[in-house]
């Protein structure tokens, strides 16, 4: 059977149909433009969403992909989760409902060289900006770990101790005073969405590798997890 939109049947232009929520939809965003005084170039494709969005950005030599999340779940197989898989370019998550600044930020980092690209742009936005920033670093560590072998928390510790330091360095030669905040938990991405609820943070920045294919997405991520219950937009910077 057929389980399209059975308009098509019965149409003798089918493709201008099967545009038309396209068409809506762009008409809906430059009317927000022009209220906004900004200037936008309407772009509608046809193909595999996150492909298709994916190639625009390359094709136009776009820095910046923006996309929304609805609800709390946070699926693998959504059009943003597969954007962030396969994309090169950074990509802006923004929950439904929240508006969009970096007056105070929080990078995430665990020493990686993704997390090295993200401190990098944590700091241009806070120089544009002029706002905060704090830096959190966590040591994954199950509660059994800590009971049975606290010696080998404290060793351990010392590494997140590190990374945040490091990013507060970098900061410091910048003329940025970086607040850092260094945990052990057993989940670090409950650490850092505590964070941002409490200081009322308005981004979130976090490190991610290039083109990952479909198959590593983020299934089980930290990235996954902090996005799927972040209060604030989230930019996930590629390598």
């Amino acid at each position: 059977p057929y389980s399209g939109d059975l308009r098509v049947m019965g149409s003798s232009d089918i493709s201008e149909l099967i545009k038309q929520p396209c068409a809506v939809a762009l008409n809906k965003a430059m009317d927000m433009a022009e209220d906004e005084g900004a200037e936008i170039r309407p772009v509608c494709v046809m193909g595999e969403p996150y492909e298709t969005i994916v190639d625009v950005a390359e094709d136009e030599g776009r820095d910046l992909i923006v996309m929304g999340v609805k609800g709390a779940k946070f699926l693998v197989s959504s059009t943003t989760a597969r954007v962030i898989g396969v994309s090169s370019q950074d990509v802006l998550v923004i929950p439904e409902k929240v508006g969009v600044s970096w007056e105070r930020i929080v990078l995430a980092t665990d020493g990686s060289e993704y997390s090295r690209k993200a401190t990098e742009k944590a700091l241009a936005l806070v120089q544009d900006s002029g706002g905060t920033l704090k830096v959190v670093s966590v040591l994954e560590i199950s509660p059994h770990i800590y009971a049975v072998a606290p010696e080998l928390t404290e060793e351990k510790i010392k590494l997140p101790r590190q990374y945040a330091q490091e990013a507060k360095d970098l900061a410091a030669s910048r003329g940025i005073i970086a607040e850092d905040f260094v945990r052990e938990a057993e989940s670090a991405d409950e650490v850092i969405i505590e964070l941002a609820r409490k200081a009322n943070i308005d981004l979130i920045i976090m490190g991610s590798h290039g083109r990952t294919g479909l198959k590593r997405l983020l299934m089980g991520s930290v990235t996954e997890k902090v996005i799927s219950s972040a209060p604030c937009p989230v930019l996930v910077v590629k390598l």
